[in-house]
């Protein structure tokens, strides 16, 4: 078979694997092959989270991240419900433990209406008559947020993806990216480079260099942040019925340590949000040179440790000691204890920085002529996978016309 396609994706990510879907459906004749360096599809961020449809309470009206995460919440459910992939809507409170939470929550609470969500306000007697083992001055009972199985999504993506004819290149890492007026060359690192008409890169915790790889001037380094999170015991599974989230700090994009309902039954309590000393490794202290030294040599990551020095060394602390990272949880659900916190794994973020110190909130994505880049898609890019690849697919659509 010939290497020429008429559209090419990198990354088997969620967003990858949504696109690729998504321009099969608008373009049924259309050659399409996903390309991704792993032996397997979803093998980082869109495994490696939180597994909630989260409901767009605390993105500005407006932005990218509210519109695409209110239209992807139903879009999941449906995507779920049609193939039989685990998820559930139970809903989440944002607990309040103090007047100085409280007042940002009654900002949040505005946000979310903003955003069109079915909210519920719920001072100390009714947090405790909804979730017995949670504590609060006040919280926000957001019914519309809840947990799916990514994994499952991907794979069944991927699934669908093939069976329509779709060509899935696993195990090929790209070595290299020319944009040309006839196409655009992708080398990889096993056979013969592919052209496509068209390139989408999806590029998760790698975008960056990828975009870089392509010749894009971009203004971002994906700087990755560690979050570490602990599967509770199953005697403790019953603990809530909820989700339970505390207030976050507005100014950075971190939700901080909360109790996640999985779709297996289980509860997890997490996650942390310290700097990575490496993009793609999960073990407790692992370390990549490479990824090393495009952190520190960002001048933006600096700028942004000597912005937030309080926070990264709190988050430093809660990394090294149980004690401290439980303390965390037990200011709205004091019945935590250290036993809780049974089983260890952790996510990576990939958070696009500017050379200014500024983290990128909303998503960002780049265009050529013959190219379509996502630099920015942490979360909530799980539960927007759907409606980003819809407008990615759009963009690509009118540029070729």
């Amino acid at each position: 078979m010939s290497s020429r396609y008429d559209y090419v994706v990198i990354g088997a990510g969620i967003v990858g694997l949504a696109t690729a879907r998504r321009l099969q459906q608008v373009h049924p004749a259309a050659r399409i092959a996903v390309v991704e360096k792993e032996q397997g599809v979803a093998r980082h961020q869109s495994s490696h989270n939180s597994g909630v449809i989260h409901a767009g309470v605390y993105y500005p009206p407006g932005s990218l991240k509210a519109t695409y995460c209110r239209q992807g919440v139903a879009a999941t459910l449906a995507f779920c419900a049609e193939h039989g992939i685990p998820h559930r809507q139970c809903g989440k409170l944002v607990v309040a433990t103090d007047a100085v939470e409280a007042a940002r929550l009654r900002d949040l609470a505005g946000r979310a209406r903003e955003n069109g969500l079915d909210c519920a306000w719920l001072e100390h007697d009714g947090i405790a008559a909804h979730e017995p083992a949670v504590s609060g001055v006040a919280a926000l009972f957001v019914r519309d947020t809840g947990i799916a199985d990514y994994p499952a999504v991907c794979a069944r993506l991927a699934e669908l993806f093939t069976a329509a004819g779709g060509e899935l290149l696993l195990g090929q890492a790209v070595r290299g990216i020319a944009e040309r007026a006839d196409g655009v060359n992708v080398e990889v690192a096993d056979g013969p480079a592919l052209v496509a008409d068209f390139l989408v890169v999806c590029g998760g915790l790698q975008a960056d260099r990828l975009a870089r790889l392509a010749g894009l001037d971009i203004d971002v380094t994906i700087v990755p942040f560690r979050g570490d999170y602990y599967r509770m015991p199953a005697a403790r599974s019953d603990l809530v019925s909820t989700l339970i989230y505390p207030v976050p700090d507005p100014r950075l994009p971190f939700l901080g340590v909360h109790l996640t309902l999985t779709t297996d039954g289980g509860i997890t309590i997490g996650p942390t949000a310290m700097l990575a000393l490496a993009r793609e490794r999960y073990a407790k202290w692992a370390v990549d040179p490479a990824d090393v030294v495009a952190s520190l040599g960002n001048p933006g990551t600096w700028r942004l440790l000597a912005r937030f020095p309080r926070a990264g060394l709190s988050e430093v602390a809660h990394a090294l000691s149980r004690r401290l990272y439980l303390r965390e949880a037990q200011r709205y659900c004091p019945s935590l204890t250290l036993d809780d916190l049974a089983t260890h794994a952790c996510g990576i973020r990939a958070q696009a920085v500017t050379r200014g110190g500024d983290m990128v909130h909303d998503f960002l994505i780049e265009q050529t002529a013959r190219s379509v880049h996502v630099l920015n898609a942490p979360s909530p890019a799980a539960t927007s996978a759907f409606p980003i690849a819809a407008a990615l697919v759009e963009r690509i659509t009118a540029a070729r016309a």
